[in-house]
């Protein structure tokens, strides 16, 4: 028996959240006491291989195919399933990210098997496994029975803590070859536009985000002010984007980045689920709101009330005037 970790790459550039997915597939196959290893899918996904070597990954199974020119979640799916038939598998796991569940849920429709995402915990058992995994966008916390000859899992983006092992891997490279349809090349991704440099939302330290009341698109300026004396980026609520202050791109929350800083200065921002799932793994929130019972305000670990347009500015000048 053996145990599979998807780990997601672009070209060849590894994924933060991949990290987090062999930290939970090898504690997973330590509680199983199985065999387990790494899978990169696709071109340039050799160049990844060095970085698994830490998180005590011991085989790296590759597979490449004509068709895996770059990402495409019908290709990926089949791959991974062939490779699951072809070994002695016995779970499946990737970060549940966009792309890691989907590419979870192509597998398990072609090997039949049910599919369990964004789990905080899978507790392997003699015949059924268990798992508590997020629904509702976090607002509640739902037990799961499964029966299955493949259990295939994905731990929730942000919930595990990536830990490289005290016991380096060998990163042994298993060649592995699947047999794909060419229809299955009908959704690949062709082009990319890039649209931000350096750091971004998901890794940036500090973000300063803007909610509802911010009031303008020109109030952002502030915001965008104090990001850059702290070294950080600039996020808001679905308020704002909606009202068309700020690009999709900037958006918080379920429908758009979830975020992990070491701060999180909400400005403004009255906290709806919506975007309290996106925020809720950040090591430290500081919320700035005229209302003290705001949902930010409650959850947050640290709140100023008052004005976000007097606050905002004080506190750059004050982190200036201890620089300087």
């Amino acid at each position: 028996m053996s145990l599979l970790v998807l780990c997601d790459h672009d070209r060849g550039t590894l994924a933060e959240a991949s990290l987090e997915a062999l930290t939970f597939g090898r504690d997973l196959a330590g509680r199983l006491d199985v065999s387990w290893g790494a899978v990169l899918i696709g071109s340039g996904a050799d160049q990844a291989v060095g970085h698994l070597a830490a998180y005590g990954v011991g085989t790296v199974h590759l597979a490449t195919h004509e068709l895996l020119t770059d990402y495409g979640p019908e290709a990926w799916g089949e791959t991974l399933a062939q490779l699951v038939l072809s070994t002695d598998t016995t779970a499946v796991t990737a970060c549940g990210t966009d792309r890691g569940n989907e590419v979870l849920a192509q597998a398990a429709a072609r090997l039949d098997e049910p599919f369990v995402a964004n789990c905080l915990e899978v507790r392997p058992g003699d015949g059924s496994w268990s798992a508590t995994r997020v629904q509702w966008g976090g607002s509640l916390l739902e037990d799961v029975t499964v029966d299955a000859g493949v259990h295939l899992f994905s731990v929730a983006h942000h919930a595990q803590d990536a830990t490289p092992d005290s016991a380096v891997g060998a990163g042994t490279v298993t060649p592995f070859s699947p047999d794909l349809d060419a229809s299955l090349a009908r959704s690949v991704v062709a082009d990319r536009v890039v649209r931000t440099h350096g750091i971004t939302l998901t890794t940036a330290p500090v973000v300063v985000g803007g909610g509802r009341g911010v009031g303008s698109a020109e109030g952002f300026g502030a915001l965008e002010e104090l990001a850059g004396v702290l070294g950080g980026v600039v996020g808001c609520s679905r308020a704002v984007t909606n009202n068309g202050w700020r690009p999709h791109s900037d958006q918080v929350g379920q429908t758009g980045t979830r975020i992990a800083p070491d701060l999180y200065i909400a400005n403004g921002i009255s906290g709806a689920i919506q975007h309290w799932v996106g925020a809720m793994a950040s090591k430290n929130i500081l919320a700035v709101n005229t209302d003290p019972e705001a949902n930010m305000v409650v959850k947050a670990g640290y709140a100023v009330i008052g004005d976000l347009h007097q606050v905002v500015p004080a506190i750059t000048e004050e982190i200036r005037r201890r620089r300087s």
